[in-house]
């Protein structure tokens, strides 16, 4: 078998393993609440998933495109307050509502990106922060029951299907997390291999290059842009469903620079990379919470337990030793064993030639 497709085989087995997951009993001390197939885990594990294909969804714009975006959360927020604001005033189902959220956030990404692509580099990231630090104001200081201000918004069931609603129905929203990671990674995938990943990435290279060719980088990074955006709409609606709210924070500034610390702590560039990335950092923002909060770092001298308290503290020094030592991310590390691996092969097989032939 080739390695692709020895890489394929193992892409359907994990699918295989993740889809029967809820009806094993499976226990992993430290890292899940609960046995798989209760409903702690299971959503511990759905909200791994919606920020795995939120940080794929990010890769586009960064690894693919080069755009180093922070506005992104507004994307996701688009689809969280989207798709609760319609479900709440509208009366629609819930496919019909998810479905205007997404042609929603299709326009916001094609007039955000239009604007924001005239520009590159810094000037890029400094207009989509300013977009997003928009979003963030009129979530926050909307004082009616649009957006629920500080409060946040409840999600509205009367218009969600009973099999979606309630702790008992955890197992549903993870089976719907893990097709949305799935849908998420083929359109990333063919994006990337399409003719519009492929002007995108060169244009990251030399801009100047692709117009030399007679190419549109403007119009390459704008899909990629778009695509992103949408995606990252879709989380953020499989993300109010599994929370049953949002809250104002999923459209901040500093929510999308999380989710640039998942690429970062998995590699830029590296779709199984940014997803492992992102299951990583969520695991940990609620495990290491859980750990701030024990009677073992309650019992530690102020110097050790004040900054054990704080999660970000932690999950800070880690982003800090990652970029030091593996500026590659989880994906670079891999592929920088994977070689050495290779060549200590490749130097045995060539040692036992030379002995052959000495022989």
């Amino acid at each position: 078998m080739t390695r692709t497709a020895i890489r394929a085989a193992g892409v359907v087995v994990l699918v295989v393993v993740m889809a029967v997951l809820p009806f094993l009993n499976l226990q992993v001390p430290g890292v899940l609440p609960s046995p798989t197939y209760q409903p702690g885990a299971l959503s511990l594990l759905a909200l791994c998933m919606v920020f795995a294909a939120l940080a794929l969804s990010y890769n586009l714009l960064l690894g693919t495109a080069g755009l180093l975006s922070f506005g992104h959360a507004l994307a996701f927020g688009a689809g969280a307050y989207g798709l609760g604001i319609v479900l709440e005033h509208t009366g629609l189902s819930l496919w019909s509502a998810l479905l205007v959220t997404l042609v929603g956030a299709f326009v916001l990404a094609q007039v955000t990106g239009a604007i924001s692509l005239r520009v590159n580099g810094i000037p890029f990231a400094m207009v989509t922060l300013a977009f997003a630090q928009a979003g963030s104001v009129l979530v926050r200081r909307n004082p009616g029951e649009t957006t629920g201000g500080e409060e946040g918004l409840g999600l509205a069931t009367d218009q969600v299907p009973d099999w979606m609603i309630g702790v008992s129905n955890t197992r549903n929203l993870y089976w719907i997390a893990l097709a949305m990671l799935i849908l998420v990674f083929l359109v990333v995938v063919w994006i990337d291999r399409s003719r519009v990943g492929h002007v995108a990435a060169a244009t990251r290279e030399n801009e100047l290059r692709v117009r030399v060719l007679g190419l549109q980088p403007y119009a390459a990074k704008l899909i990629v842009f778009t695509v992103a955006g949408v995606l990252a709409s879709l989380c953020g609606a499989v993300y109010l469903l599994l929370q049953s709210g949002a809250v104002p924070r999923v459209v901040s500034a500093d929510f999308t620079i999380t989710v640039l610390v998942m690429v970062v702590l998995g590699g830029v560039g590296s779709r199984w990379g940014v997803v492992v990335g992102g299951v990583l950092y969520t695991l940990l923002n609620q495990r290491l919470a859980t750990l701030a909060h024990s009677d073992t770092v309650e019992s530690l001298p102020a110097v050790l337990r004040v900054p054990l308290s704080e999660p970000m503290f932690l999950l800070g020094t880690l982003f800090i030793l990652v970029v030091m030592f593996f500026p590659g991310g989880i994906a670079g590390a891999a592929r920088s064993v994977a070689s050495r691996s290779s060549a200590r092969e490749e130097r045995q097989r060539d040692q036992a030639r030379l002995a052959e032939s000495a022989a």
